[in-house]
């Protein structure tokens, strides 16, 4: 009896063996045929080394031109500039720095040219050349009188405009200073040649000389 039972047991169990492998071996057959209906793609080619160190220290780059770029200032970065001069000059002046001074002036001067102030630039280049004669600075005060004299033909006044150049030629011959006897021989010989410049117009002048003056407070 056990006999006949363990026969029926190893039939049965060989049976559903043999119906798992059929199913494996459908599944395996199907997996195949899907995987073949997909489009093989092509090898990638390969990257290209376009690194720097491929360059070779002996190679000479071509020949271009490089044009400059030029910006103007803006309106708003010149009064900038001149709100952060005019707080240093107070500084030297209040700590009686004058030299440093002198210069702080003859800067604020320049940026009102910018700005078309041509009054207060004349009147901070006197302040900077009076404190220039002060302090002894020989260079500083010929620029300076060369600088009013200019702000001077802009503004119509050639005959005080020649007496600024005459006197900055005899401070730098009397300082053996023989370039700018030159330069400044070049300017006036300008001036007498051409007796009927004009003065600059849409000039804006300092609505009252206090504005200027804030910087003794």
């Amino acid at each position: 009896m056990r006999f006949g039972l363990l026969l029926f047991f190893c039939t049965i169990g060989l049976s559903a063996s043999a119906q798992w492998w059929h199913i494996k071996l459908n599944l395996n057959l199907n997996l195949n045929l899907n995987l073949k209906k997909h489009e093989v793609l092509s090898v990638l080619p390969p990257l290209k080394d376009n690194s720097i160190t491929r360059l070779s220290l002996n190679s000479k780059p071509g020949k271009f031109a490089v044009q400059p770029l030029t910006l103007s200032q803006s309106q708003y970065s010149l009064e900038v500039a001149e709100v952060a001069v005019m707080k240093l000059a107070k500084h030297n002046m209040r700590f009686r720095i004058y030299n440093e001074a002198s210069y702080n002036f003859s800067d604020l001067a320049q940026l009102y040219i910018q700005l078309n102030r041509l009054s207060e630039a004349k009147w901070y280049f006197l302040q900077s050349n009076q404190l220039s004669r002060e302090q002894n600075d020989d260079k500083h005060t010929i620029l300076n009188l060369v600088s009013l004299a200019e702000i001077k033909v802009l503004l119509g006044d050639k005959t005080s405009a020649r007496a600024d150049l005459l006197e900055a030629r005899d401070f730098a011959r009397a300082r053996g200073m023989q370039i700018s006897v030159v330069e400044i021989d070049e300017k006036i010989g300008f001036l007498e040649q051409n007796r009927t410049i004009s003065a600059k117009p849409e000039v804006k002048y300092a609505e009252t000389m206090d504005t200027a003056k804030k910087v003794f407070r």
